[in-house]
């Protein structure tokens, strides 16, 4: 009997060992072993603030406005989640649909290039997931938006609604087209690459707009363009750096996803 009952304690003392040491190994899986929590929100504006400093401010963006609002805008809240902790290194990230969200300093960059005013009209082509919209909204009156692919824009319009930014509209659309119903625009950011810039958006910039866009083949390195249009009409163009953006979809008679 006292050789069972010996048998049976070391048996329960075997199974407490097993369970301390599984419950040791969940504890190290989730917190020793480098599953770091996720920064708080005191964390996030820290790396935001890195960014601008030293991603955008040091590398040519000036344009106090703009660099305020890159400090502000959350993009972590833009990315997926297994990418939040790498949403303020300066890289694009992929974002649902097979697309990405552009480098930060790529994004101030194109902001800068068409100097939004308070009382522009702006029109982005090419939502995806709604951080170059974000952006836009607290430096112009009214953002409207076009996005392809259906499932980028209402995440997009889920997202910018939900974190305040009120001033956006946004459209599951062709962007090629342009929006002629809230033409004529004084800003116009194209957040994916056409061969050519499409005439519908040159012919809805205002007089005295600027229209910022890639332009270039797909798959190889592309060219950021700043064209104005003078209250003559007449455009100029200026070459501003090159670039990669995933291709632009659409077109006379494509049909949207």
């Amino acid at each position: 009997m006292k050789a069972t009952t010996s048998i049976l304690q070391r048996i329960h003392s075997g199974k407490l060992i097993a369970a301390l040491f599984c419950g040791s190994l969940l504890l190290c899986g989730a917190v020793a072993c480098g599953a770091k929590p996720e920064p708080d929100e005191d964390e996030f504006m820290a790396q935001r603030n890195r960014m601008v400093e030293t991603d955008i401010q040091r590398r040519g963006v000036s344009n106090p406005a703009v660099l305020q609002v890159m400090r502000t805008v959350p993009r972590h809240e833009f990315v997926l989640p297994q990418f939040r902790r790498r949403a303020y290194a300066d890289s694009p990230l992929p974002i649902e649909a097979g697309q990405t969200i552009s480098q930060p300093f790529i994004v101030a960059s194109m902001t800068e290039a068409v100097n939004p005013q308070p009382t522009d009209i702006a029109l982005e082509i090419g939502t995806g997931s709604g951080y170059q919209a974000a952006v836009l909204s607290p430096l112009v009156k009214h953002v409207y938006t076009i996005e392809i692919i259906e499932e980028l824009a209402r995440s997009a319009e889920e997202k910018l609604q939900r974190l305040g930014y009120d001033n956006v509209t946004v459209r599951h659309g062709d962007g090629f087209l342009g929006w002629p119903e809230a033409a004529p625009f004084d800003v116009i950011v194209v957040t994916a690459a056409p061969e050519e810039v499409p005439q519908p958006l040159i012919d809805q910039l205002k007089p005295g707009g600027r229209l910022v866009i890639p332009v270039g083949p797909t798959g190889q390195t592309q060219q950021l363009l700043l064209l104005t249009k003078d209250e003559a009409g007449e455009v100029h163009r200026q070459l501003l750096m090159p670039v990669r953006f995933v291709p632009m979809t659409g077109g006379p008679g494509a049909e949207t996803e």
